[in-house]
């Protein structure tokens, strides 16, 4: 599959500046039909809620995900992970978090009141070689490299602003001075139709920068792309309750008995038995449905076939 990192940025621009174009189009629509002054309001409204969101996120990822940082004398070789590809990606190192989830997960997340911070979850610990995970945080690391929490904080306001405007109108019968008498309910379901829409666009835009951050989980770490291709192959299987390696030497003691997926109570092809190897392979393999196609327009993230297919290329022309 062709990969230009170049075509990538330009896609991810050329999106953003749909969205902002599309926006300020239907902006300056509404302000024009039924004045500015109610709409200016919500604007504001919107950007301080979202402001204030961004500030406390942390905090409610927290107490959502029961993180907690992890002391270095606790787990000194997940921070010396960290540190060396934080060195490796030019970045300060985050702080480390710690959630007692049993999904295989890792996110990075802050702001300017806490920090950034990175978080891995039992279950990735549990499921994952210790390189897979270092190719994981690098994937996590580009996104605070790239700014991606903040990209998609500001054009997340967009959708959000129309969202509000078109529940006002649709329920609230209209409001401001509609100098052109048309129907509150018809410009309701116009901004209704603009959020569907900014949405789709900022959805594209978010897989785009997934894509982005695959990249630079490549090139920062040494084999990162093949790592990362057996990891995400790893957490393909998982998700589909085919495959547990419990491979990880951070595994937490007990951690076994909290087990609730048999590896290999499955139809057909039994994927724990399979090698790295043979697992990528299988999974690069796998011929993406009209379904999963269909699917992906409305998910957060790329296809995992997708995104495995791009890294062995990338593996393959060593860039």
């Amino acid at each position: 599959m062709p990969y230009s990192l170049l075509g990538l940025r330009l896609t991810m621009l050329a999106t953003l500046a749909l969205v902002i174009g599309a926006s300020t189009l239907f902006i300056s629509l509404l302000l024009y039909v039924v004045g500015g002054l109610s709409i200016v309001s919500i604007l504001i409204l919107v950007v301080l809620f979202n402001v204030v969101q961004w500030l406390v996120s942390p905090y409610m990822i927290q107490g959502l995900y029961r993180c907690k940082e992890v002391p270095e004398n606790q787990s000194p070789k997940l921070h010396q992970l960290v540190e060396r590809v934080a060195a490796s990606a030019g970045v300060p190192k985050p702080r480390v978090m710690y959630s007692p989830m049993q999904a295989p997960n890792a996110f990075a997340y802050g702001s300017p009141l806490g920090g950034n911070r990175v978080c891995i979850t039992q279950g990735l610990l549990d499921n994952l070689k210790d390189d897979e995970i270092e190719a994981v945080l690098g994937h996590e690391l580009g996104h605070l490299k790239h700014r991606d929490v903040q990209i998609m904080m500001f054009v997340s306001v967009l959708p959000t602003l129309f969202y509000w405007i078109g529940l006002s109108l649709l329920w609230g019968g209209g409001y401001g001075n509609n100098r052109n008498g048309g129907n509150a309910a018809a410009i309701g379901a116009l901004a209704m139709v603009a959020y569907f829409i900014l949405n789709l666009l900022i959805l594209g835009l978010g897989r785009q920068r997934e894509l982005y951050a695959d990249r630079h989980g490549a090139e920062v770490v040494p084999g990162g792309a093949e790592k990362l291709a057996v990891a995400l192959a790893k957490l393909d299987a998982y998700s589909k309750g085919v495959r547990r390696t419990g491979s990880s030497s951070f595994r937490s003691p007990g951690f076994n008995a909290l087990l609730i997926i048999d590896p290999n109570n499955t139809s057909g092809l039994n994927l724990s038995q399979l090698s790295d190897e043979e697992l990528v392979n299988y999974v690069a393999s796998r011929r993406e449905t009209g379904a999963e196609r269909l699917m992906e327009l409305f998910s957060t993230h790329p296809n995992t076939v997708k995104r495995i297919r791009i890294l062995r290329s990338l593996s393959t022309t060593g860039s």
